[in-house]
């Protein structure tokens, strides 16, 4: 008897938790979206001061600046569209492997930690997508 007691409440604790992680995944994506297209990428798009100090100082100037800026949208636009989720992930990961090299080269580590923050959350993110990933090959094949 205490078989049958326990099995309903193992069932009926499983889809809580993945209800839980779900909201957990949906808000991790959606405050990366928000960070990635808001508060990094507008300010390269929109030629911020600092932004462009940054950039120059670097010698990317306002090409590089652009174009990292384009890419930060787009992959927080990707963030928000399912299919698309797994593979932005991964890219934004790349563009943060990136980002880290730049604030250790170029800025002598100053703040070389939050792109490693970053890219242990894509991380995570792109992993809990993988199987977005093989959605978008098989329409990508099927195209």
């Amino acid at each position: 008897m205490t078989n049958l007691a326990a099995a309903p409440a193992a069932s009926t604790t499983a889809p809580a938790r993945s209800r839980r992680a779900r909201i957990a995944l949906n808000t991790v994506t959606i405050l990366l979206a928000l960070f990635f297209g808001i508060a990094s990428g507008a300010p390269k798009l929109f030629a911020a001061p600092a932004a462009v100090e940054a950039f120059d100082s670097i010698g990317w100037g306002a090409p590089g600046m652009y174009a990292i800026g384009l890419v930060e949208l787009a992959g927080a636009i990707g963030l928000l569209i399912p299919v698309l989720s797994g593979a932005a992930s991964i890219g934004l990961g790349a563009l943060m492997v990136g980002a880290f090299f730049t604030q250790v080269v170029a800025f002598d580590g100053e703040n070389a930690a939050t792109p490693v923050v970053f890219l242990v959350v894509l991380a995570a993110l792109a992993w809990a997508h993988r199987g977005r990933n093989r959605e978008l090959l098989a329409l990508l094949k099927r195209a």
